[in-house]
């Protein structure tokens, strides 16, 4: 098993949980571009995120933990994706499933889990698996023993989180063919991750393969997802806000990056009578409008996490307006980390194609997350609420 980072922090409340994440991400920042070249994959700064106590941030008040605000976590999502959003990207599963534990498990699973978090314990991810009929076609099953433990079997992939974690959620169905999430030990014995992600972008990011061959779980590790989508829910918001957190993070790094390479290094083109780039009329401008893009997707990020909040306080029909307003940040804050980090050339000039300044990471990770899931399905859904008064579905990625 991945070895916990010693001695890890407890966070006592939200304004410290963004001050040690503002922290990091100027440690992070330093260091992101070389990384993602060389296809170093981030260890030291994971036990460095495990043993700052950011990734247990969300245990509750009553077990130890700070229990922050949507609106806090949203920020420490977005100032790390500003930063490194293949880093940004490893824990996002792992608070999803922290959220699992918190509506679905039992006074004893909350409490034994409760504690590996604030020792610095990492969730990874295993769920989405290739080749089935769709995303929600999941094949892994859990098979019931004779002494209340389970047989688990699948196979994996896209699993983010999984080569860094010590404990690995699965996503599979039990005998009644509902979905549920067993807690898995990354060195249990039929456990096998295997690090052959190669997407072009999000290169840091290990979203590999995991094999599951007849694992052995315990009874008490098993815990009834397909509960959390039988009433009001939070469960996919709160997982796409943290999307939209990285994406909006991401648009306003490569904003950054820009806008010091055209102070420092671009040329002013000859026709606009200017001594330098950073005073072309015309790149004022764009900056001007991809600032805009920024500030947009950021404003609806707030307005989403808060809506997540007051969901939260009285969880009823509010859960659906928190999922659309989600779903608002999270396109907004896609189309952002796309265009500007593609703008990031336009505005620099020739020279900022350069391969060996791999400013090009930007456009990677952004076109790569945003694949994640569609956006044209979120704007399907504020479209029906809007014209129809159509209630979003309870599908955990809304």
């Amino acid at each position: 098993m991945t070895a916990p980072a010693p001695g890890a922090h407890v966070i006592a409340d939200d304004a410290e949980a963004l001050a040690v994440a503002r922290a990091l991400a100027a440690e992070f920042r330093t260091g992101a571009s070389a990384r993602d070249a060389e296809r170093r994959l981030p260890r030291p700064e994971l036990d460095r995120l495990s043993a700052s106590g950011l990734l247990a941030v969300t245990v509750p008040a009553e077990h130890g933990g700070a229990d922050v605000s949507a609106l806090t976590l949203a920020e420490i999502f977005r100032l790390l994706g500003a930063a490194d959003a293949s880093l940004a990207q490893i824990p996002q599963s792992h608070f999803a499933y922290v959220n699992v534990i918190r509506r679905q498990g039992t006074e004893e699973q909350r409490k034994f889990f409760f504690a590996e978090l604030l020792a610095g314990r990492r969730f990874g991810n295993a769920q989405s698996e290739a080749g089935t009929r769709h995303v929600q076609d999941i094949r892994t099953r859990l098979e019931p023993r004779p002494d209340g433990s389970f047989t688990l079997t699948g196979v994996k992939h896209y699993c983010t989180g999984a080569l860094f974690a010590h404990w690995i959620p699965v996503l599979a169905r039990a005998a009644d063919d509902r979905l549920h999430v067993a807690y898995v030990p990354a060195d249990a014995p039929g456990v096998t991750v295997v690090d052959d992600w190669d997407g072009l972008g999000q290169r840091t990011t290990a979203s590999g393969t995991v094999r599951l061959d007849a694992v052995q779980v315990p009874g008490d590790r098993v815990l009834p997802h397909h509960l959390t989508f039988e009433g009001p829910q939070l469960h996919g918001a709160v997982a796409q806000l943290l999307h939209a957190a990285i994406d909006a993070g991401l648009a306003a790094g490569a904003l950054a990056e820009a806008a010091e390479f055209v102070r420092t290094t671009s040329r002013p083109w000859f026709e606009s009578g200017a001594e330098t780039a950073a005073e072309d009329p015309l790149l004022i401008q764009r900056f001007g409008e991809l600032s805009l893009e920024v500030r947009a997707s950021e404003a609806l990020l707030r307005e989403a996490a808060r809506t997540v909040d007051a969901a939260a306080a009285r969880l009823d029909d509010t859960a659906a307006e928190a999922s659309l307003a989600v779903a608002a940040a999270k396109v907004q804050a896609a189309r952002a980390a796309v265009e500007v980090s593609s703008a990031l050339f336009e505005v620099s000039g020739t020279r900022s194609a350069l391969a060996s300044l791999n400013l090009h990471r930007h456009w990677r990770d952004a076109r790569t997350h945003t694949l994640h899931d569609p956006t044209r399905w979120k704007i399907q859904h504020l479209g029906r609420h809007t014209l129809n008064g159509t209630r979003p579905p309870r599908h955990g990625l809304l």
